[in-house]
Formats: C-alpha cells, structure tokens, sequence
C-alpha cells in the first residue's frame, strides 16, 4: 500500500506541496511583527536567472545568490526539475490548471502536445539577458519568482488580509495593486485555455533552466520496443515534452507523469537503455532568436532617454533607506517586492512611471500612504541583491560614533497650505511626531495681527536641513490632508552626491 501511494508522481506531488507553502510561510513571515532573523529572500536566492542577469548588470553576484548554483548543478545533472518540484508560480499555475481543466482523456492529450509558439520564452528570454549585459535589469518583470512575490505581496496577501483579517496590524495599500492583481489573475486565467502557460510560453527562467537542461546526465527515456503508442503519457504532461515521441528533453520538467501513466512501462528516468528514443533538440529560430535580441538592445537606449529619476534631477523619487545610488539600484533591483512586504507602515510603494519604465515596480516611498519608521531597517535585510544595503540601527540613526545619520531626502513647507502660515491657526503636529533628536522642526514665536486689529500669538514652524533625515512622518501626519503642507523631495539624500541642495568640492 505504501508503495503503491509513493509514486513518482506522489513523491513530487509531497515536494511541490511542501515548497509552496513554505514559500507562502516566508512571504508571511517577512513582517516586522514576525520576521527574526529568518532567511525569507530564500527562493529569490535560488534563483539562476536573478544570480546571471544582476551579475550581467552589475559584475558582482551578491552573496545569497550564490544558493543558485545549486539549482543550476541539479539542472545540469538532472533536467528541469525546478518548474514542477519547487517553483510556486510553476506549483499554482499547475494547481489551476487542474482546477479549471476538467477534460476527457483525448482533449487533455490534444492540449498537452508541443506547440512552436512554446518558443516565445526563450526569445523573452534573449531580449533580457541583453538588456542585463547593457546594464538594464527587467528579468524582474517576468521572472516567476519575482512575479509571484510581487503579486502576493501587493495583490493577493492584501485582498485576504481585507476578507479574513489578521494578516497584517492594518490594511495595507498599495500604488498599482489593482493593475497587478489584474496582471497576475490574467496570468492564472490563462490555464483555463491552455494548461501551464505561463510556464510553457512566458517563463524566461524556465528558457534559461531548458537550455540547462539541454544535455542531462539523467533524464525521461521512452523504450520504443515496448511502446505502442497510445499517447497516455500526454495526458498530464506538465511540459508539453512529447514524451510518446522524440522527447524534448529542454522542454520536459520531470513531472514523473508520463512514467505513471505509461500502461506498458515503456518510460523510465534514467540512464538510456539499448531501446531508448532519441531526443530532439532545443528548438528555437536562430533569425527570431536575433530579432528580440536586438528588440533588447534597441529598448535599452529608449529607456535611457526618456524623463527618469536620473535623466532630469527635478524628477526624482524616494528610494527606501539604505537605497544605493540610483544607476546602481536600478541594476540590482529585482521588482519583486519583498521590501515592500516588509515595512511596517507601508510607505514602500511599488512605482509605475514615477522612475521612468526602467523603474517600473521598484520601490519608492510615498509619504501619503506611510512614513518611513525612524528605528526601522527591515527592508534591506529582506532585499536579495543589495539593491538595499543591510543597516544596523545604530548605522541609519549616526548613533552612537556621531556618524551622519541616513538621509534620504529633505522636508519643506508650503507656507500657502500650512496653518500657522497662512491660517493664523495653531499648529504643532509636524514637531510632536518629528522623531529626530534634537527635533529637525523648531519653531518662531511671533505676535500677529488680525484682521480685526487683535493680536495673537503664533508658533511658525521652519525645518532645519542639516537634522531632518528625510523620513517623511511629518507629511504622513500633517492634517491637511489632500496635499500636505510640508512634503518630502530626495534632495539632499545620502546616496547621491549631486541630488544635493548645495554642491561640495
């Protein structure tokens, strides 16, 4: 009976469970009420086309994407495993395709048969690889993990956390959730017309993983003595591999289906045998496969000349604490989210043109929505390429060696919108809740006169440049509510040498 319930099937089955829900456990627990100490970045890490594409861009590989070698050896040993035994955007797409998919055996057969347009991915592929080798980082777009990561965190964990509760302190919102749940139900709706397409089409981690997996030492052998074709084996093919033909080995994610379902044990994993059927190569068009790559190339010098946080200094944005300097952290940002995830007053947004479409879901902080907490540092203990440098406490606040604290942008007032300036009414909040010490906000005492010839007594408030560190609470809780009237640029932040108020030799 135990042999009989641990098949190959069930034994990847076990696994691919186990996987996704340690990957949800991760996601949930990278909160600052939960995380401690905990490797959440862990299936960021094992990444190979997040390790390849931020080395391309950055020539160095951050220490935690080193754990990608691991995947890539069992790649080259043993075939495609990744997609179907870890990968939890592989694991859900598969999921719903069994949910959606209720079809008789000679459909699920037609379905699960090669198709030429499974080529897209690696032409995805070769137009992000050149981007990365100019020094353009968009695997994130499109890289399943980063996908799933971002999706869940922005879209899928706040729409439960609005129907169940509990998930976070309050309800988080996010710039663009909308537009991304959107994206990613289009992603999953998908499966409904044709079983795993993302996987089989889209995915440029897969491509990258199929050209691994080009020439296994251990692989899926069909016997042709033995079979008699009665293509049962493509019944719950993952791949789409052909596996009742010439199998297509770069296409084939060891599912163990086809094995279980053979009814004359005519396929096997391993070695070959005398019998076994020849494999068909990678098939891609060289002529397409140059066309995207130079699609890639082309793109690059667009995206480097439109308005950006970096081509036109009076249109920046406000990286997270920790942030490197802008054309490093646009090279090493994945997109994925984790950051976000992380901050406990969910400042950290995703941005949509705010850093030009090179910067599409990197993280900013709109001080709208949050303020960055003055004795946090969690999201740079969660980024998992660097984009975000770890701080200590002590570090970020210049304490206790005196240290210039971290600084990611300048406080100024509206005096046109700000009460004691405008309104001749008392206003203090923005000094109370200023968390600097001594307090970046101080006040003049002066002694107006009304309108109808009294006088008061006002407290104006000023900013002094040289404390405040940036952290955007003030414009949080200021009571006008529709435009602040003390707001947050970048100006004088740490990272930059010229985003600087006043320029030093």
């Amino acid at each position: 009976m135990i042999g009989i319930f641990l098949t190959l099937r069930n034994i990847r089955r076990i696994y691919a469970v186990f996987f996704l829900l340690l990957f949800v456990l991760f996601l949930w627990i990278t909160n600052f009420r939960h995380i401690k100490g905990y490797d959440t970045r862990l299936f960021l890490e094992i990444d190979p086309l997040a390790a390849a594409a931020s080395f391309l861009t950055s020539w160095t590989v951050y220490k935690g994407l080193i754990l990608s070698l691991v995947i890539i050896v069992g790649t080259l040993l043993f075939g495609r495993f990744f997609c179907s035994w870890i990968c939890p955007m592989g694991i859900v797409n598969q999921i719903a395709g069994t949910v959606f998919n209720k079809l008789r055996a000679v459909d699920a057969i037609q379905l699960n048969g090669y198709r030429t347009f499974y080529r897209l991915k690696y032409y995805l592929l070769a137009a992000v690889v050149v981007l990365a080798a100019l020094g353009s980082l968009q695997t994130g777009l499109l890289d399943p993990i980063s996908f799933i990561t971002r999706s869940f965190t922005i879209s899928v964990f706040p729409a439960l956390n609005h129907l169940l509760r509990g998930i976070y302190l309050k309800q988080p919102l996010f710039h663009g959730g909308t537009l991304l749940g959107l994206i990613f139900l289009a992603v999953i709706f998908a499966n409904r017309f044709l079983p795993r397409f993302w996987c089989r089409a889209l995915c440029p981690l897969g491509a990258l993983l199929g050209i691994l997996s080009y020439g296994p030492l251990m692989r899926i052998w069909r016997d042709v003595d033995r079979c008699t074709d009665c293509k049962k084996c493509l019944g719950n093919c993952h791949g789409g591999c052909d596996p009742h033909a010439a199998l297509r080995v770069t296409e084939c994610h060891l599912c163990m289906n086809c094995i279980v379902d053979c009814p004359e044990d005519a396929i096997h994993y391993g070695l070959p045998k005398t019998a076994s059927a020849e494999h068909l190569p990678l098939d891609i068009s060289r002529r397409r496969l140059i066309e995207c790559a130079l699609v890639g190339a082309v793109s690059f010098p667009i995206m480097k000349s439109t308005i950006t946080s970096q081509t036109s200094p009076r249109y920046n944005v406000i990286r997270p604490p920790g942030a490197i300097a802008e054309g490093d952290f646009l090279r090493r940002c994945l997109k994925c989210g984790e950051c976000m995830k992380a901050c406990p007053t969910n400042a950290i947004q995703p941005a949509l043109l705010e850093a030009g479409f090179e910067g599409i879901w990197t993280p900013i902080l709109i001080n709208a929505i949050g303020y960055c907490e003055y004795n946090c540092v969690l999201c740079g203990h969660v980024c998992p390429t660097g984009a975000i440098s770890p701080l200590s406490i002590e570090k970020k606040l210049g304490k206790p060696t005196k240290q210039q604290p971290v600084k990611i942008g300048t406080a100024f007032y509206d005096r046109g919108r700000c009460l004691p300036w405008a309104m001749h009414t008392e206003c203090i909040v923005c000094e109370e809740v200023c968390p600097t010490s001594p307090k970046a906000i101080w006040f003049e005492t002066v002694d107006m006169q009304m309108r109808d010839g009294s006088t008061k007594r006002l407290k104006r408030p000023y900013v002094d440049a040289k404390l405040c560190v940036g952290c955007g609470i003030c414009e949080n809780k200021c009571p006008i509510r529709d435009h602040a009237a003390v707001r947050v640029t970048s100006i004088g932040e740490t990272r930059s040498r010229t985003n600087q108020m006043i320029l030093k030799p």
